[in-house]
């Protein structure tokens, strides 16, 4: 039997592991790689193994660096089994749908940029605001109207200009989405010849899951383990990682564990209702809005179950909220038709009430663009949550558009904000203006070709993230009643996988950290 690691090797992306023995070929993910562009289209537009050595792919969660080439590779080819939880089913459909619009997005902008760039140079502009330069732009992209692909693509091809393809679309999801087969945590799936799968909570998204694969060769029963990403305890919504595995799977011969946060520890979890219960009071007191950007998947949830809870509470003043996000919108309803993987305070606070978590009465979910902007211009105090969650694209932008500059709105910083993301340098402005007692002109953002003053009070909520951190990983190894007899340490950048690596060797554990496609034999 062995093991190929095909992704998220000494990187965080692209999480793929190839289990081959007899005539089985398990993959654990099929990921997609992320960063600079060049760079990781050139990875995942080909795989790095034969694509019909795999006959089934264990998805452990419907992240895209776990579950994105998952079209790519069933347009390749493949078309086995792709096995996971119910919910990570129901919640694979939009992030992959998703994942292929952008993609088609994203091409049909570089070739716009490619076709409008020839045209500029065949015709010397020397200024974009000429008249040829404007009719150029026309032609291509009329104002207020879509990209028109027809009148690109027919000055690339006349023009032998390079094209770029996008690396699948709709109608490959449409044909993944045919291969899931969704299953419950802690059930036993029959998968290939003289294999199983059983899948255990990891506590990091809606459906994450650990899943050991047991394995019958020559006589002799195997486990790999593979932990997929693993969360945090006392997390609100979700149960915690698994720590009391079945006894036939308490001998791991080998886990594949995540590293994400290998080497360092989360800033301490700040209580999460008292600062949301201040926000929204002093947004009410203010007369202002109360401006949320959040992840779709997992953030938004979060948030609107808090409030939920604070609205029931009688906590705080009653505003008006809206879910100003088409697939924040989608993946709530999701959440809320899956109660199964809920944890106790959800079941007490909620469901033995008869209550949805994440439907009340104050809870609205803008559908339309034309809602969207009717919404932007809405003066009474009301909360917004809206993507992107790094306010780096999305309806987001609009909301900062209209309410960036007025003293009277909050802006609720809820995530990790990247290095460089537009959502940083609100962070760091917002913070920066008030250390220095907001005294004198405000910092100012440039965006949409425009500058704005942010006199909004920019406010973070510190502790957020689906992570486990270094004593978290560990905590979950000496916790649980595994036994395991080696550990290779992947997903996350190299310094924090081999930091990781040492932290478990001087606890005791044989471990390692792969390379890119290096295999191990069990």
């Amino acid at each position: 039997m062995k093991v190929t690691f095909y992704g998220a090797a000494r990187e965080v992306t692209g999480s793929a592991h190839l289990t081959e023995f007899g005539e089985n070929g398990i993959l654990f993910d099929c990921g997609m790689f992320q960063g600079r562009r060049k760079e990781s289209a050139d990875k995942n537009k080909k795989f790095p193994f034969k694509v019909d050595l795999v006959t089934n792919i264990i998805l452990s969660h419907a992240h895209i660096d776990h579950a994105g080439r998952l079209p790519l590779i069933s347009r390749e080819g493949f078309g086995g089994r792709i096995i996971c939880t119910r919910a990570t089913a129901d919640i694979s459909k939009y992030l992959l749908e998703d994942s292929a619009r952008i993609q088609e997005s994203d091409a049909a902008y570089l070739n716009y940029k490619t076709a409008r760039a020839h045209l500029y140079k065949i015709n010397k502009v020397s200024s974009k605001n000429n008249k040829e330069s404007q009719r150029i732009r026309n032609l291509l992209k009329p104002i207020g109207q879509k990209l028109n692909l027809k009148a690109i693509g027919e000055v690339l091809y006349k023009y032998n200009l390079p094209r770029i393809k996008h690396l699948y679309g709709i109608e490959d999801v449409k044909r993944t989405l045919g291969c899931i087969e969704a299953y419950p945590y802690r059930y036993p799936i029959k998968i290939g010849k003289d294999a199983e799968v059983i899948f255990y909570e990891a506590g990091h998204v809606l459906g994450s899951a650990i899943s050991v694969l047991r394995i019958k060769e020559n006589g002799v029963e195997k486990r790999i383990c593979y932990t997929g990403d693993l969360g945090r305890s006392e997390k609100p919504i979700l149960r915690d990682p698994a720590l009391n595995f079945e006894k036939k799977d308490r001998n791991i011969d080998l886990l594949i564990m995540e590293s994400t946060y290998g080497n360092r520890m989360h800033e301490k979890a700040e209580d999460i209702k008292t600062k949301l219960k201040k926000a929204v009071t002093d947004a009410y007191n203010k007369g202002g809005t109360l401006l949320i950007p959040a992840f779709a998947f997992g953030r938004t949830q979060e948030i609107i179950y808090v409030l939920h809870q604070l609205y029931d509470e009688k906590a705080v003043p009653k505003l008006p909220i809206f879910v100003d996000s088409p697939l924040g919108t989608e993946l709530t309803k999701v959440f809320g038709e899956h109660p199964e993987v809920y944890d106790k305070e959800v079941h007490q606070t909620f469901l033995e009430r008869g209550e949805n978590p994440f439907s009340f009465k104050e809870i609205n979910f803008t559908k339309s663009v034309a809602e969207s902007m009717e919404l932007m211009k809405e003066k009474k105090p009301h909360i917004v949550i809206s993507s992107s969650g790094m306010c780096e694209a999305g309806r987001i932008l609009h909301h900062l558009r209209y309410k960036i500059h007025n003293q009277k709105n909050i802006i609720l910083i809820v995530g990790y904000m990247a290095q460089n993301t537009f959502g940083r340098h609100i962070l760091d402005k917002g913070r920066e203006f008030e250390n220095n007692g907001r005294i004198g002109e405000a910092p100012v953002l440039n965006f949409f070709n425009k500058s704005y003053p942010l006199r909004a009070k920019v406010v973070k909520i510190g502790g957020f993230s689906a992570h486990a951190d270094k004593e978290e990983l560990t905590g979950f190894l000496k916790k649980s009643n595994l036994n395991i007899k080696k550990i290779a340490v992947v997903h996350g950048e190299e310094e924090s996988a081999l930091s990781f690596t040492d932290t478990l060797k001087a606890n005791g554990y044989d471990a390692f950290t792969p390379y890119f496609k290096e295999n191990i034999s069990i």
